[in-house]
C-alpha cells in the first residue's frame, strides 16, 4: 500500500479547500494510505473530512503562518516572528495589489531554518496549496507533487525564489488547461513537469446540500437576484461588482439585488464602497457560509467578477445547480465556460460586467438556454483521480 502525504494550510471555507474535501471523499483508500498535514487544525470544513485519512498532529511552529506578527512573538517563537517582520519590510514599498504573494514567499524563505521536518518518509508527498516550501524542504518523499489553482500570469511573485522551489517537485498539477498554459508561459523550463487534473466534483452531494433549509433572505426577495460566492479579496473583483451594480442602478435597473457569500480581508473596504454608492439594500454581503448551495439555488444568475482565476470551483458548482453563469474574461475563463453555450463571458471591467448582466436580465430566453445546457451536462468527474494514481 502506497503511503501518501497531502499538505495544506487549513480547512477554512474556500474553493481550494472545498476541492480538497471532494477529492478526499473520492480517494481509493483500499490502495493508498493517506496522511493529511494541516498547518492549522482550523476551519469549518474540518467537520466534512472523511474518516479514512489520518490527520497528523498540529505543529505549533507551522500554525504561526495564520497568526499576526504580534501573536507569533507572544506564542514564544521570536525567530519566526522576526522572519515574518523581515518579509513584511522587504515588500513594504512595493506598489502592487498582490504584494502579499511575494511577502508570503519571503516569509517562508526566512522562516525555513526554524521549522521542523517530518520524520516519516513517504512514497508520495502532495502540496495542495502554494507556496509549497513545506513539502519541498521539510518532507522526505520518493515523488513530490505540487498543485496550482491560480493563473500565474496574473500574480506578482519573485520568480527566482519560486523556480528553486518548483524544481524540488517531480510533477506540477494544474486544475485547468488554461491554468497550465499560464504557468508554462511564466516558467517555460518547467513545461515537462506540468499536467492537468481538474477539481473533483460531487454533483449529487451538491444538489442534495442545495435543498437544505437554511435562514436565507434571498427566498423572500422578489427582485432579480444575482449571487457570487468568493473570497473578499482583490483577485475576486467584488469591488468591480459593487461599481457594476451602481452603474446598472444609474441606468434605471432598480429591480436588481446582488448577494455575496464569502469573507476576507477586503470586507471593510467593500462595506464602505457599498455605503458610498448607497447600495446597502441592494448589494448584500452574507458572510461565510459552510453550505453556499441553497443561496446559489435561490438566485436567478451566478456572476464571477474575478480579475484572475485558475478554475473557480463555485462557477462549476453553479453550473451543476443549472444556473445561468456570467464570468469575466480572465485568462483562464475559456477553460471554465463555453461562451454562449453553458455560460457567458464578459469583458473584465465595470462596464463589461454591467453590460453582461443587463443582457441576461433583459433576455430570459438566453438565461433559460444556458440553464438547460447545464442541466443536461454530466459534471461528475471522479475519474480525474486516475491521473494522480498513474503518477503514483
Amino acid at each position: 500500500m502506497e503511503n501518501i502525504l497531502i499538505a495544506t494550510f487549513d480547512l477554512e471555507v474556500g474553493g481550494v479547500e472545498r476541492s480538497l474535501i471532494s477529492m478526499l471523499h473520492h480517494f481509493n483508500y483500499q490502495q493508498y494510505k493517506v496522511d493529511l498535514m494541516l498547518y492549522s487544525h482550523s476551519g469549518d470544513f474540518l467537520e466534512q473530512l472523511p474518516t479514512e485519512p489520518e490527520l497528523l498532529q498540529e505543529s505549533a511552529r507551522y500554525k504561526t503562518f495564520r497568526m499576526s506578527i504580534k501573536q507569533i512573538f507572544q506564542s514564544g517563537y521570536p525567530a519566526i516572528g522576526v522572519a515574518r517582520l523581515l518579509a513584511k519590510l522587504r515588500t513594504h514599498w512595493q506598489d502592487s495589489a498582490e504584494t502579499g504573494y511575494q511577502q508570503m514567499q519571503y516569509m517562508w524563505k526566512y522562516a525555513l531554518p526554524f521549522l521542523p521536518k517530518l520524520d516519516t518518509t513517504y512514497d508520495v508527498a502532495v502540496s495542495y496549496l502554494w507556496p509549497h516550501y513545506f513539502v519541498a524542504e521539510k518532507v522526505a518523499a520518493k515523488v513530490k507533487i505540487a498543485w496550482i489553482h491560480t493563473d500565474f500570469s496574473s500574480v506578482d511573485t519573485n520568480e527566482d525564489i519560486d523556480i528553486k522551489m518548483w524544481r524540488k517537485f517531480d510533477h506540477i498539477v494544474a486544475v485547468s488547461e488554461e491554468c497550465k498554459k499560464s504557468f508554462i508561459h511564466k516558467y517555460p523550463l518547467l513545461q515537462q513537469k506540468v499536467l492537468v487534473m481538474e477539481n473533483v466534483t460531487s454533483p449529487d452531494l451538491i444538489r442534495s446540500l442545495a435543498t437544505v433549509q437554511l435562514e436565507n433572505p434571498m427566498l423572500d426577495d422578489t427582485r432579480f437576484k444575482i449571487i457570487t460566492v468568493a473570497r473578499l479579496s482583490h483577485a475576486k473583483g467584488i469591488d468591480q461588482a459593487v461599481r457594476a451594480l451602481k452603474l446598472l442602478k444609474e441606468k434605471g435597473y432598480r429591480n436588481l439585488a446582488w448577494y455575496v457569500v464569502g469573507y476576507g480581508g477586503d470586507e471593510r473596504m467593500l462595506r464602505e464602497l457599498i455605503a458610498d454608492a448607497s447600495l446597502q439594500e441592494a448589494f448584500i454581503l452574507l458572510g461565510k457560509k459552510v453550505n453556499p448551495y441553497p443561496f446559489i439555488k435561490a438566485a436567478d444568475l451566478y456572476v464571477q467578477p474575478s480579475r484572475y482565476e485558475g478554475k473557480a470551483v463555485t462557477v462549476g458548482e453553479a453550473q451543476i445547480l443549472a444556473k445561468p453563469v456570467l464570468i469575466t474574461n480572465y485568462p483562464t475563463a475559456p477553460s471554465q465556460v463555453n461562451d454562449g453555450q453553458d455560460g457567458r463571458i464578459c469583458e473584465s471591467s465595470i462596464a463589461g460586467i454591467a453590460t453582461g448582466i443587463q443582457t441576461l436580465y433583459e433576455h430570459p430566453e438566453q438565461r433559460n438556454q444556458l440553464a438547460e445546457a447545464c442541466a443536461n451536462t454530466d459534471y461528475a468527474n471522479e475519474w480525474e483521480l486516475e491521473k494522480l494514481y498513474q503518477i503514483v
